[in-house]
């Protein structure tokens, strides 16, 4: 049977050990407290037999995926399905990975990994809530992190001022992780932040972007990080500069909020305020204008490989004339786009990241081994691949050090396609070097 209404997701959050729910999120219709506890009574039936049960679909298109963290906490994704999709796994494995990560991002390792008291950790929990439903109601239009994992960044007309106006201000506060994003993205970033693992990155961002939203000038928020400190916190102090950009960096128990912004955020940032402006007016673009993209591309996802930095865009879409096959609104592009990208790195692409930490005995997440098993029909790596849909035509194209996925109007023939390709990321590597 259907569990969910089509396209809609309910997260499930239990204690691994007992099944106590800790909380639900996500579809307007909860799932029966019946059909939650056979969702669990399941996996431990297969964990009990040896056997690890990751995911699972009806026949009706629903699909289940489970997974356990620290032998502590179990996380159930439960989707109703989107009509011809078969990729549904990737979207709901990186969801279980984040939320995970949101949660020791905000409470840190030790109270997930041994919970004392489960009344008190439900409450505790609700401080993820609004990072949580920003994914599940997929708020992050965008913005791309949270499925590639990749850092969501933006090219800078000027970036060398704004880069040592960045360096300083750390340096000033005894730091040496900071970074500048515009509109919800990176512009500039100290060294040592882009030495945090990519997941980091991507949640501080997504952190930074709610604390943007709540309408405060100014924050002081203490953060774990996942991979690199889960079991003792920072202080994540964010500044607003101009509405739309923010300066943050990640410190010690110094300097106190009111020092760095009362002292440190004038002196080094009111000389920029022309080079801010210039950034905010790049938008959602995420390109100077020196960088020239060709009319008959929609939308597009860059990704550096080496980096993890990623640059996607939708283009502003004229309407069409009535003889024209109209082109999908801007929402409907970023869908698409996320949708191109989770085919291709289920079946052609390489995702080119280290798994996450499991728990012991949880294997490998499912998704990679249908990569493998699907690659298997191969005799080398896929390096181009085109998809021909009823809304639009997509192309991904993967280099060494790149990938870059594409979307063009059905008006473009497609043996065009891949010269279209090859001259955006030529563009595009030209203005990122």
């Amino acid at each position: 049977m259907m569990m969910l209404q089509d396209g809609s997701v309910q997260l499930l959050c239990l204690t691994a050990s007992s099944g106590v729910p800790l909380f639900t999120r996500g579809a307007s219709k909860q799932l029966p407290f019946s059909v939650i506890g056979s969702l669990n009574g399941v996996h431990m039936f297969g964990a009990g037999q040896g056997v690890v049960l990751s995911s699972s679909e009806t026949d009706r298109g629903s699909k289940v995926v489970w997974r356990v963290f620290q032998d502590s906490v179990m996380l159930i994704a439960v989707s109703g399905g989107h009509k011809g999709s078969s990729n549904e796994d990737l979207h709901l494995r990186r969801l279980l990975e984040n939320v995970w990560n949101i949660m020791v991002l905000v409470l840190g390792q030790d109270e997930l990994a041994n919970v004392r008291n489960v009344e008190r950790l439900k409450r505790d929990l609700r401080s993820c809530y609004r990072l949580i439903d920003q994914l599940l109601e997929e708020r992050l239009e965008g913005t791309m992190g949270d499925l590639t994992h990749c850092a969501d960044c933006l090219v800078p007309p000027n970036s060398t001022l704004l880069q040592e106006a960045l360096v300083g201000f750390t340096q000033a506060a005894d730091s040496e992780f900071g970074c500048l994003m515009i509109h919800g993205r990176i512009a500039v970033a100290t060294e040592k932040w882009w030495r945090l693992a990519p997941q980091e990155v991507v949640l501080l961002s997504a952190l930074t972007r709610s604390l943007s939203l709540s309408g405060s000038v100014s924050c002081d928020y203490p953060v774990f990080l996942p991979q690199g400190s889960p079991t003792v916190a920072h202080r994540l102090l964010r500044f607003q500069l101009l509405p739309g950009a923010d300066v943050c960096m990640l410190c010690g128990p110094s300097p106190s909020l009111h020092r760095a912004e009362s002292e440190l955020v004038g002196r080094y940032w009111s000389p920029l305020v022309e080079a801010l402006r210039g950034c905010l007016a790049v938008g959602e673009r995420c390109l100077p204008n020196t960088v020239s993209l060709r009319p008959d591309v929609l939308a597009l996802l860059f990704i550096n490989r080496e980096s993890r930095r990623s640059i996607s865009c939708v283009k502003s879409i004229p309407s069409a004339p009535p003889i024209v096959a109209p082109t999908p609104s801007r929402s409907r592009c970023w869908e698409l786009l996320r949708l191109f990208y989770t085919f291709t790195t289920t079946r052609y692409f390489s995702l080119e990241e280290a798994p996450a930490a499991a728990s012991p005995g949880e294997g490998a997440p499912q998704g990679e081994t249908l990569h493998e098993d699907f690659a298997l029909g191969f005799s080398h790596q896929p390096l181009q691949c085109y998809l021909v849909t009823e809304e639009c035509k997509c192309f991904g194209l993967q280099t060494p050090q790149h990938q870059l996925y594409l979307l063009t109007p059905l008006s473009v023939p497609t043996f065009t396609l891949r010269s279209v390709a090859t001259q955006t990321l030529s563009a595009i590597t030209t203005a990122t070097a």
